[in-house]
């Protein structure tokens, strides 16, 4: 593979928090490969536990994720209408490893959400498996690995990490 400068994965992850914060979510959907994962495990499993065999709070294939991309964009998706305010912010972006399959990549976020009158906060560690296509870089696999103890009592995700 192609040597990828930090950079342009920072500028990538940055452009992604971007149009999560937009609502942007079918361009946002478009930054997956076909053949994508996205996967939020709740908070008591281990870094590498397996959604086949544990309860995760998302764990979505690239056609899932499509629906659910087409659910929170209606009105009718009554938990996100009006949409939350949210603000990402996403930083101790590393290269872990490069080979011919992609990228593997670790970074830190923070998202404010806002709605109700109630804001929440959810941190944690998202790793990336990326791709480049052609000279454009797109998720393979993306897992926010959150690092409070739980969500909040009457807490749920109804917004994209």
């Amino acid at each position: 593979m192609n040597t990828i400068e930090r950079s342009k994965v920072e500028d990538f992850l940055f452009h992604e928090a971007d149009l999560l914060d937009q609502w942007r979510l079918p361009e946002w959907l478009e930054l997956f490969t076909d053949d994508a994962t996205y996967e939020v495990p709740c908070t008591d499993l281990p870094a590498d536990a397996s959604s086949d065999v544990s309860l995760f709070y998302i764990a979505d294939d690239r056609f899932r994720l499509g629906e659910r991309v087409k659910r929170l964009m209606k009105r009718t998706a009554h938990a996100e209408f009006p949409h939350s305010k949210t603000s990402r912010l996403i930083g101790n972006v590393r290269i872990c490893e490069s080979d011919d399959d992609g990228l593997r990549v670790s970074a830190k976020f923070q998202t404010y959400r806002t709605k109700d009158g109630t804001t929440d906060v959810y941190f944690g560690t998202a790793n990336y498996r990326l791709r480049l296509n052609g000279d454009r870089l797109q998720i393979r696999d993306k897992r926010c690995l959150l690092a409070g103890d739980g969500l909040r009592p009457s807490g749920r995700i109804s917004i994209v990490l």
